[in-house]
């Protein structure tokens, strides 16, 4: 691909990026604008907690659809293949391509044979991680083609070029999804059988269909970003419980985990999901790093949250206060604020709130509304 043409594409996205479109409608507009310069016929744009790289959220292009879902999740997390999407982050690049990884033989991959191929057609498959200048990941893309023409270095090397304009995209649609729903009080308990489908749901499961803009859960196929979740529980190589921060279609961030049900003798194939309200300390710290904040830039933010002057933070850690003031400088140029009490007003209209007029429970956070 020429490099006039290539850095052309490059700018279109980076202008794209800083627009302050959703997750969902930059990755759309982001697909149309790249099929000009490389070619599939199909894509998929997913995006990722940084926290664990598990997928919490899809826009597919093209032929893709939403029907086969699970099968997908199925060959991500349950099946031994050649790469996986957390595989691809290890990569040179983040970038790889599946007739690369299995030496033009893509019948050595699971994936390829059983679904890819049969389900879909496609020929070829190129995935990158989307890394962004944080150091973060904050998404992930597929490209697909149905054609006999494989993927090439260059088309590998466009693509990686691309990839940390594409990762700060879905960062930014992160800060442009307000939140506008009512916050989910209850935790919800899910119980997901062996072909996906909630069989049965606790209290509260109503209302978090509401937040996820999704039907009746029971007896229905359980939304994507959290069948992920639940194909990584059944992954018997995962070494903890699969866990991950989302936000839900009305804009509330949600925290999800999920751990294999057994029967006595062992058995069973059953997988037990808890979603509750995700709760400050657990989302400021994605709230910020989304800013695109170095890591010693969000230890300054966070002392600020915290009330504390620039002395105290000099001293806390252990920087001098011109340093200090010049973090600060930084931080308001990329938060697009003019001083500490914006920033914070940023932080509270986004996590507290919403939520503002509720009891206080004894952690110091909202307690649930009584019934």
């Amino acid at each position: 691909m020429p490099t006039t043409h290539a850095g052309r594409i490059q700018a279109h996205l980076t202008q794209l990026a800083g627009i302050g479109l959703d997750a969902r409608a930059f990755a759309d507009a982001a697909l149309s604008l790249m099929t000009r310069a490389i070619g599939f016929q199909s894509a998929c744009m997913a995006t990722a907690d940084p926290a664990t790289l598990i997928l919490t959220g899809t826009t597919k292009w093209g032929e893709l659809g939403n029907a086969s879902d699970a099968q997908w999740a199925h060959f991500e997390y349950e099946v031994p293949d050649v790469y996986n999407f957390q595989d691809v982050a290890q990569r040179p690049g983040q970038v790889t391509s599946l007739r690369a990884e299995t030496a033009d033989h893509p019948e050595r991959s699971a994936r390829f044979a059983r679904y890819l191929k049969p389900v879909w057609g496609f020929e070829d498959e190129l995935r990158a991680a989307l890394r962004a200048d944080d150091g973060n990941i904050w998404g992930y893309l597929a490209l697909y083609r149905s054609d006999s023409n494989p993927f090439s270095l260059a088309d590998q090397q466009f693509v990686s070029a691309l990839a940390p304009v594409l990762a700060i995209g879905l960062r930014t649609g992160l800060l442009a999804e307000a939140a506008t729903g009512t916050p989910l009080h209850t935790p919800v308990i899910l119980v997901i059988d062996a072909e996906g489908q909630v069989s049965q749901a606790g209290p509260g499961a109503d209302e978090l269909a509401d937040h996820l803009r999704a039907g009746p859960l029971t007896g229905n196929l359980l939304p994507v970003a959290l069948r992920s979740l639940v194909d990584a529980a059944r992954d018997s190589r995962q070494p903890a419980v699969p866990r991950m921060r989302l936000r839900a279609a009305d804009g509330q961030w949600l925290v999800a985990h999920a751990a294999p049900l057994r029967s006595r003798d062992g058995t069973g194939s059953d997988v037990v999901v808890t979603v509750e309200e995700a709760r400050p300390p657990e989302i400021v710290p994605l709230v910020v790093a989304a800013f695109g904040l170095t890591p010693r830039e969000q230890d300054v933010v966070h002392l600020v949250l915290r009330g504390l002057g620039t002395t105290q933070i000099a001293e806390t850690l252990q920087l001098s206060a011109y340093t200090v003031q010049d973090h600060l400088k930084t931080i308001f140029d990329k938060t697009g604020v003019r001083s500490r009490r914006e920033l914070t007003t940023k932080v509270f209209y986004d996590q507290y709130a919403p939520r503002m007029g509720g009891h206080l429970a004894p952690t110091g956070w909202f307690a649930p509304t009584p019934a």
